[in-house]
């Protein structure tokens, strides 16, 4: 009887580590390998240190950036930056493009600040810029790539991947997914009645993306105006008491206030964070397929997104379109996520 027992004690424990093997080995498949792309940018700045606070989930390969909130030099020290303040400068930064495909530059300075940030004071960052340049780092990893196995997810202008996809179409076998904060359908725009910036600031940018082929996600300002801060959230930040949560309590609120004040809401969105709370946590959001068409004619609905949201028109559904979160699970992920960091 009692070799029969230290059998059946063998065999669980053999039985309790392979199932501990498998879930390890389940764990580790499941991690996302991500580029984002990025023009920080108050918001931007929250969601990168949101990203780089989760290596547990997210196998962050570069940090690519473009001109859009402000300049190229300063959204690319802004990124450095935040790389930074989140002690994780092995992560490597590439420059992108400085300009849009075809329309004349904007930016959102007004928003953002000068240097792109506001709140905190800004400074030359120890780590540089990698060399090479963000186009060209995205064709030579995307070619070099398993097949739709790297996610991008995309914050800002949609002008790198464009400009990537225009001069090697073939890097899309690349591509399992490109998460995008842009866009606008039900909640109109926030640079002009229809149009959200990202969107404005590089329409033809977005129509490359669109037209690749890609799978494509979109978070718009139907989403990120229902996630807004709340004093009660931000004091939980606060409460954190590391340099993270100080840097995140002191943009967002001097970022926010703009938008209370403008939309008459009682608290602010933090637009590009959603989009790495949907990559961490995706069950926080909903939405669904439809088809989608930008508009980059001149004109009044300039760079506005056209959803067909009851499929109407029934044609392709080459989007999926987030359209409501939850606010208190995103901001819950977010200060977990911040009380890693130092």
């Amino acid at each position: 009887m009692r070799r029969y027992a230290q059998l059946f004690h063998h065999w669980f424990r053999s039985l309790l580590l392979l199932s501990l093997l498998t879930a390890t080995g389940a764990q580790a498949a499941e991690k996302i390998d991500l580029i984002i792309d990025t023009d920080p940018g108050a918001d931007d700045v929250v969601a990168l240190l949101f990203a780089l606070a989760s290596p547990e989930e997210l196998q962050i390969r570069a940090l690519t950036t473009v001109a859009g909130n402000v300049r190229l030099d300063k959204t690319s020290r802004n990124a450095r930056l935040a790389r930074e303040w989140a002690g994780r400068e092995e992560v490597p930064v590439y420059a992108g493009a400085p300009k849009p495909l075809l329309r004349t530059p904007i930016y959102a300075e007004n928003i953002h600040g000068k240097e792109g940030i506001s709140g905190v004071t800004v400074h030359e960052p120890k780590a540089p810029l990698a060399k090479g340049n963000a186009i060209n780092y995205l064709i030579d990893t995307l070619r070099a790539a398993k097949p739709h196995s790297i996610t991008i997810a995309m914050l800002g202008p949609q002008t790198n991947l464009a400009l990537a996809l225009i001069q090697a179409p073939d890097i899309t076998q690349g591509i399992k997914e490109v998460v995008v904060m842009g866009g606008a359908h039900f909640n109109g725009g926030n640079i002009t009645p229809v149009a959200e910036f990202n969107l404005f600031a590089d329409p033809q940018a977005a129509e490359v993306v669109l037209k690749s082929g890609v799978k494509l996600t979109y978070l718009p300002l139907d989403v990120t105006h229902k996630v807004l801060t709340s004093d009660a959230r931000l004091q939980k930040i606060a409460a954190l008491n590391n340099n993270a949560s100080k840097v995140v309590g002191d943009i967002l609120n001097e970022y926010v206030k703009g938008d209370m004040e403008h939309y008459g809401i009682p608290g602010g969105p933090v637009h590009d964070a959603t989009v790495i709370a949907y990559l961490l946590k995706p069950e926080l959001f909903t939405g669904r397929q439809a088809n989608m068409v930008i508009d980059s004619r001149e004109g009044p609905t300039f760079g506005q997104t056209i959803v067909d949201w009851y499929d109407g028109l029934k044609q392709e559904k080459n989007v999926f379109w987030v359209e409501n979160g939850d606010a208190q699970g995103f901001f819950d992920l977010l200060t977990e996520r911040l009380a890693r960091l130092k």
